[in-house]
């Protein structure tokens, strides 16, 4: 059985419906009508321990339910999941002890609390033996610079700080599998590289599987192998990144140095999106032609002194998913 099992799963939420003007919401009222809102629709996946996988989708796609219950805060409408052999809302005591959460937008640290009483806090909350909280706080302080605000109340640290302090706290007790929502938001570039830095080092030496649902695809790009594409409660796509890449990402680019002054440079095979002096970008469709056919149709025509070949950007790639979905549901049906 893979660690983490999804099946055929769904969440319905009824929202009553809406009528114009007074008299007709009092008659909504009485008649109490409502329309039923597929938020996840007949989902299916599987995920081995050690995983580090990117859940993305547009706002209200469906990730947010997805995620609340696989962490039994919700009950299916219908289907099933499992989460290390544990259903997350029948065991939800034995299942949250095996978990960590992040999330970017709230934390889960005593606010008015140093950031040190938060951690003992939570090694009581967790019954973490004093030794193993020792050693892990010292793992996590080396790893992240905890040590210069242990003292400093929660309220009173930076957004990098406290995102810091979330990440470690959500790992104190040593969960299998960590739910990442917007883990650098807001943050400058290096807060983010250290945090990315800490999400993939704690993946590969403790085999920590963790679930990234982020609107920062830089974050997809540094961290994720395994991506899940999710739009109006259904999953789109799941795979690796460099099969998205080749499955809706058409076009490729090539970047030349020539080794000379070429006043024409123009080539059958492909056309040119940007020059600057001696350095040309090539835009080829994967489809019709392959980077090694173009080289070599370069290579007999000019003497060149560097190249490298470049892969469309996974937003770009995923905002034509979103762009092509969106121009099929405004298409009317001919029937």
């Amino acid at each position: 059985m893979a660690f983490i099992e999804v099946n055929a799963l769904c969440k319905t939420f009824k929202v009553a419906a809406h009528r114009r003007g007074f008299w007709g919401a009092v008659r909504g009222l009485a008649s109490r009508q409502h329309t039923l809102i597929k938020a996840v629709d007949d989902i299916s996946f599987s995920l081995d321990r050690g995983e580090l996988v990117g859940y993305l989708g547009p706002n209200g796609a469906g990730k947010s339910t997805t995620i609340k219950m696989l962490t039994g805060i919700l009950v299916p409408s219908r289907g099933s999941l499992s989460v290390d052999g544990l259903v997350p809302w029948w065991q939800r005591t034995q299942h949250t002890r095996r978990i960590g959460v992040v999330f970017g937008q709230r934390t889960g640290l005593w606010w008015d609390l140093p950031v040190v009483e938060s951690f003992d806090l939570l090694r009581y909350i967790y019954k973490i033996p004093s030794q193993r909280f020792r050693e892990n706080l010292k793992r996590f302080d080396d790893m992240l610079a905890l040590g210069s605000f242990f003292n400093t109340p929660v309220r009173s640290i930076s957004l990098g700080q406290r995102m810091r302090a979330d990440l470690a706290a959500a790992l104190l007790h040593d969960p299998q599998v960590v739910f990442l929502d917007e883990p650098t938001i807001g943050l400058d570039v290096v807060a983010k590289d250290r945090i990315r830095s800490f999400i993939k080092a704690l993946n590969k030496t403790a085999g920590v599987t963790f679930i990234l649902t982020t609107h920062d695809l830089g974050d997809v790009e540094k961290l994720c192998q395994r991506v899940m594409l999710i739009d109006r409660g259904k999953l789109l796509f799941d795979g690796p990144l460099a099969q998205l890449h080749r499955r809706f990402g058409a076009d490729r680019e090539l970047v030349v140095d020539f080794a000379e002054d070429y006043a024409k440079v123009d080539i059958d095979l492909a056309s040119i999106s940007a020059r600057a002096n001696r350095q040309v970008t090539y835009r080829f469709t994967r489809e019709t032609v392959s980077a090694s056919d173009l080289i070599q149709a370069l290579a007999q025509r000019f003497k060149i002194a560097d190249l490298t070949v470049r892969e469309p950007e996974v937003e770009n790639t995923i905002r034509r998913i979103y762009e092509e979905r969106l121009l099929d549901a405004q298409t009317p049906s001919n029937t």
